[in-house]
């Protein structure tokens, strides 16, 4: 489907011009098709910030009306200062009491109905969804973008089945990688960087507890990086923090911002945090950074009857996870240098994508 015309049909489907049978097919693509899925929530998001713009440019001309005519009579002078202040006064005296009542009936009334939404639609563990692709999904993404699955000459080695994917990211220049432990659902795994170059990679270890995996480049032809350009954070974040990722929902690296909503995950769990974030399959693994450029979180989850609503494991727990296996005495984490420190901050967000995209990678793994 032409880019134009699918723009159109999103434009018709969130207007709701479109008929019974043309909703109903245009719904179980956008189920099917992450791809369209995320269109369909940008474009709505970038509607919305167009109504909001809109709606202040005419409060502000509004304003602006007003005030003139408030030159015109007197009742301002030329500073902005009311001359009238006597009656402001007494009508604030006048209303205060009502406001206030006002006030506490409309507080009163919006935590009644958050209570009676939380006792009558209880959220439950099966409206969770993980962010991994199955195969499912990337042959439907394919088919749509009329790509084949081995657009380029794949590393997978030859009579192996690829059974998951997802995004991971650098956690040390020498190839060391993080993705979820959920995306790791094989036996062995490639990586693919932000140029399609595909890379041989080894499964260090899988924390099923923390929801993290540990990966190892092994390919002659990856060159290391000298250094990582943001840092892993080991404290926690705080609400309302803006953030963004980038992560492999579709074959290409795709931009994504949001913020902080929670400091705990789904039930209150304390090993991640609620983010306002648009996210879909193949998400899982993606970092999450803050706008210092700092690693926040691993993207994991998002719950199923909400918009834009998704989990991320905390970063602190990459430490943890080194920690616990080095106290075990894995040697294959001793080689391990997190990164302490970012070179991001104060950088213009272009420029922070345009240094972070080559350390994230989209993570397929395959069965022997």
């Amino acid at each position: 489907m032409d880019d134009i015309l699918l723009l159109e049909a999103i434009e018709r489907y969130l207007n709701g011009d479109m008929d019974a049978a043309e909703h109903t097919y245009f719904e179980t693509l956008r189920k099917n098709t992450p791809e369209v899925d995320q269109m369909v929530v940008e474009h709505s998001m970038f509607l919305h910030q167009m109504d909001i713009y809109s709606v202040h440019r005419n409060l502000k001309l509004s304003l602006q009306s007003t005030h003139a005519r408030l030159l015109e009579r007197g009742d301002v002078n030329e500073g902005g200062e009311l001359t009238a202040k006597g009656k402001v006064i007494q009508l604030w005296k006048r209303y205060k009491k009502v406001t206030a009542i006002a006030a506490s009936v409309g507080g009163i009334i919006a935590l009644t109905i958050s209570g009676l939404v939380a006792y009558f639609s209880p959220v439950n563990r099966s409206q969770l969804e993980q962010l991994s692709k199955d195969v499912a999904v990337i042959k439907q993404i394919q088919k749509f973008q009329g790509r084949s699955i081995n657009e380029v000459k794949s590393k997978i080695p030859k009579g192996v089945t690829f059974i998951s994917g997802g995004s991971g990211f650098l956690i040390d220049a020498k190839g060391y990688i993080i993705t979820n432990a959920h995306v790791l659902k094989g036996s062995g795994a490639v990586v693919v960087n932000s140029k399609g170059q595909e890379f041989n990679a080894s499964i260090i270890n899988i924390d099923l507890e923390k929801d993290l995996a540990i990966l190892k480049i092994n390919d002659g032809d990856y060159q290391p990086l000298k250094s990582l350009p943001y840092s892993i954070r080991k404290a926690n974040t705080d609400l309302g923090e803006p953030i963004f990722t980038l992560g492999y929902p579709r074959n290409d690296i795709v931009y994504g911002e949001g913020y902080l909503s929670a400091r705990t995950g789904y039930n209150s769990d304390s090993l991640s945090y609620q983010v306002q974030i648009s996210a879909n399959p193949g998400n899982s693994g993606a970092p999450v950074f803050n706008n210092n450029g700092e690693v926040i979180g691993i993207l994991s989850t998002r719950q199923a009857q909400a918009d834009g609503v998704a989990f991320a494991v905390k970063s602190k727990n990459i430490y943890r996870m080194i920690d616990d296996l080095k106290e075990n005495g894995d040697t294959s984490v001793v080689k391990i240098k997190l990164p302490a420190h970012s070179s991001l901050k104060g950088v213009e967000r272009k420029q922070q994508i345009t240094k972070v995209e080559d350390c994230v990678f989209y993570v397929k793994a395959y069965n022997n």
